[in-house]
């Protein structure tokens, strides 16, 4: 369906405890959900290359993966088949998984689904080619071949044993496109939908709203419940509180902060539920360092040192949908560094007096005392904007002028991507917590393409692949803490910032849906239903 300008037994058993043990809680069909989409617009339909939610709040119901995140239990770090029929074994020591596809499925456009449309989609996105953008291709550098070697079967041949492979396969972004419209054109899924998920596409008002409507051949008998959806753009807060509030939308997936969740709670009382969780997702400012004086590590330093982490964590978790002090890896992860270990990073010390003197005295010795520079932002209001006041303030108090350039999300990225900006705030949201993994972010654009610092360095992909072949889970962490020693304070290649916290208030009537440590997860709304 091309868009004009206006326009598995195992996973099957675990869908089945989405009926409660309550008659009245059994799910019902029927009716329509309309919900908020925190943009003005995706930048594109492909979130195979795409890093933003909008994409996948957009257009994740048309679409199907080969594994998942368990819906009823989006925290686990057990996952479930999709596509696929069971979640396999490995063999050859660790190195070979072997999917078997289930048959019958079709596109929307009425073709069928086989081993070849799921290999196509997975060798674009591992092994993308000139010209392709593909931000999670360092999640897989453990991968040799995909292949299919018939129309049911799909082999993943890894170079290495690793225990960050299945959770990185069941990345919500790595949709399942067919493997003919790739051939026509790699660049079709960019502008054009067609998937083979819960739900086909209807309409798409650029800027304004995305429909669809029930899949009735989906393969997962008995779902999805809803009749179809329709998703509202708006990224100003207060337009989407103001839907919530009056029941023009009865749910926005991403997240608010603390003060809109007891705004909706005191004004609509028990017609508002409310789920929280902690949130795979931490702010992250990236200095280019093409551009002098951010080439010298002191001076990067120099910024990590100026931000009082501590003392800012509690006050902007009144106002803002961030939380917890921590470091690159998640802090809800049994590989996460104590507070003890973080307070031996730069930026992390807890005297914040000290921090501040000697990101002074690096300054001085780069010859960069009292620096101009533009920081780049998006304009997403959670939490870019309170990002940008603090880092602005406190970096002024070690002689800095700051002045902040804000877009909207498509030339934010546009800009990133361009290497056109001398700092920038970003976000390093990840989907399925995968510790491993998930530091891709931070390593050289020639190896990570989300990673916009434009910067090479061999000790720390060395530091990462040696990382990635490790099995022991005491190890992991050790290593985890020398890999965030390495960036965050050697070299200071990115400056984190906070955790985030994430609290989704929504009307009582829309059941099904659970919340987990990502935006990204569980957005196919096949198990929502609607008691009303």
């Amino acid at each position: 369906m091309t868009i004009g300008l206006r326009g598995c037994a195992a996973l099957a058993a675990v869908l089945a405890l989405c009926v409660a043990a309550k008659a009245d809680e059994a799910p019902k069909h029927g009716g329509m959900l309309t919900y908020m989409i925190p943009a003005d617009a995706p930048p594109s339909f492909d979130a195979q290359r795409e890093e933003t939610y909008a994409t996948i709040h957009s257009a994740a119901p048309f679409y199907s993966t080969l594994i998942r995140a368990n819906p009823t239990d989006p925290a686990s770090p057990d996952m479930v088949c999709d596509l696929c029929t069971e979640m396999p074994q490995p063999t050859d020591n660790g190195t070979t998984y072997t999917f078997k596809i289930r048959s019958g499925v079709k596109f929307h456009d009425g073709t069928p689904l086989t081993a070849d449309d799921v290999a196509a989609s997975w060798s674009k996105i591992i092994f993308p080619p000139a010209g392709v953008v593909s931000p999670r291709q360092s999640n897989f550098l453990m991968v040799d071949k995909v292949e299919a070697t018939d129309p049911t079967t799909v082999v993943f041949h890894l170079k290495f044993a690793t225990d960050a492979f299945i959770p990185a396969l069941a990345d919500p972004y790595a949709w399942i496109y067919s493997k003919a419209k790739l051939n026509q054109d790699i660049h079709w899924y960019e502008k054009n939908i067609d998937g083979s998920g819960p739900f086909k596409f209807v309409s798409y008002e650029t800027g304004q709203s995305i429909e669809g409507v029930r899949n009735p051949d989906y393969y997962h008998a008995g779902l999805p419940y809803l009749d179809g959806f329709k998703g509202i753009f708006a990224d100003k807060q207060v337009i989407r509180v103001d839907a919530l509030r009056s029941d023009r939308a009865a749910i926005e997936f991403r997240g608010f902060p603390p003060t809109v969740r007891d705004e909706l709670k005191g004004a609509l009382g028990d017609e508002i539920a409310v789920q929280e969780s902690d949130w795979n997702c931490g702010g992250l400012i990236t200095p280019n360092h093409q551009r002098k004086p951010f080439d010298d590590p002191r001076v990067r330093r120099a910024l990590t040192l100026a931000l009082d982490r501590w003392h800012t964590a509690p006050q902007l978790a009144k106002v803002a949908l961030v939380r917890t002090v921590g470091g690159v890896t998640f802090p809800g992860s049994p590989l996460a560094p104590s507070k003890e270990e973080l307070q031996q990073i730069a930026g992390y010390w807890p005297d914040i007096e000290k921090s501040r003197a000697e990101a002074k005295r690096l300054l001085k010795e780069a010859g960069a005392e009292n620096l101009s520079f533009e920081l780049l932002n998006r304009s997403t209001d959670q939490p870019y904007k309170y990002y940008g006041i603090w880092a602005v303030d406190d970096w002024s108090k070690i002689g800095l002028k700051v002045t902040q350039k804000v877009l909207p999300v498509g030339p934010w990225f546009a800009a990133q991507r361009a290497g056109d900006f001398d700092v920038t705030v970003e976000g390093n949201c990840q989907n399925v917590v995968n510790p491993l993994a998930d530091v891709g972010k931070y390593l050289p654009h020639t190896i990570s393409a989300s990673n916009y610092g434009n910067f090479e360095d061999d000790r720390e992909i060395d530091l990462y692949n040696r990382m990635l072949r490790e099995l022991d889970k005491s190890k992991q962490k050790e290593m985890l803490l020398q890999f965030a020693k390495y960036v965050l304070d050697e070299q200071a290649h990115g400056i984190f910032l906070l955790w985030w916290q994430r609290i989704v208030p929504y009307h009582s009537y829309v059941k099904g849906w659970k919340i987990g440590p990502s935006h990204y997860v569980n957005q196919d709304l096949s198990t929502v239903w609607l008691d009303k």
